[in-house]
């Protein structure tokens, strides 16, 4: 959905989205968070209930320092059993759930976190919808040593895979490893797909989440928010 179009931008629907989101947060409970420029808008929302959660269980050190800066403890996923429900944005969604994530780098630890909840809940803007996914670039977080095989890897498949730069040097994540971006993919089968890479040496997780899909997608439209239930 382009902004220039819409009768709402882009980021007043990621606004909706955020705000939309506070109705799935169990009061008196840990609500896990998740990364990126929609869920910020959740962040700051959710600060206005803060005083009805413990806290949350962050996916990123950015998230982190944001909710902290609002007056939201922060629990490490470690001192948590499970969480009630994740909340967190989506590169791209299809109609079964699946999403491609790991625009903003911190896939692993969304997908650590994703496993750890009941509720996988998705805020995106329409943008995001799409039929097959594979049109976003894939992001890959791999061990550097298995940088080049994993590119060759995705060549055979079909797909042209490149180092993610930051400041003139490879980005490095959280967990101090790269991100390869995989473009030239459609993601037929995105549980097969998901399963299959994350089994080649060096992959840490592929971005692709088929097994920790989405229960809800809440979409922001021109015409509102949109319940899309899985």
């Amino acid at each position: 959905m382009s902004t220039t179009n819409s009768v709402l931008s882009q980021d007043a629907l990621k606004t909706l989205v955020g705000l939309a989101a506070l109705k799935y947060v169990v009061p008196g409970e840990i609500v896990g968070v998740g990364t990126g420029s929609t869920v910020n808008k959740f962040i700051d929302a959710l600060a206005t209930m803060k005083d009805q959660i413990k806290g949350a269980v962050s996916s990123s050190e950015a998230s982190t320092e944001r909710l902290k800066a609002l007056g939201i403890p922060v629990f490490d996923a470690g001192e948590v059993a499970e969480l009630s429900v994740y909340i967190d944005g989506a590169d791209e969604i299809d109609s079964h759930g699946f999403m491609v994530k790991g625009g903003g780098a911190a896939l692993t630890r969304e997908k650590i976190v994703a496993a750890q909840s009941r509720r996988f809940v998705c805020i995106a803007d329409a943008s995001k919808l799409v039929q097959t996914l594979g049109k976003f670039p894939l992001p890959v977080e791999v061990i550097p040593m298995a940088t080049t095989r994993v590119i060759r890897q995705f060549a055979a498949m079909g797909g042209t895979a490149q180092v993610r730069m930051k400041n003139g040097a490879p980005l490095v994540t959280d967990n101090g490893q790269h991100i390869v971006d995989v473009t030239g993919l459609s993601i037929v089968d995105p549980l097969a797909f998901e399963s299959e890479v994350n089994q080649w040496p060096g992959v840490v997780t592929v971005g692709v989440f088929a097994h920790q899909k989405a229960n809800v997608c809440l979409l922001g439209t021109d015409e509102g928010v949109k319940t899309l239930t899985f």
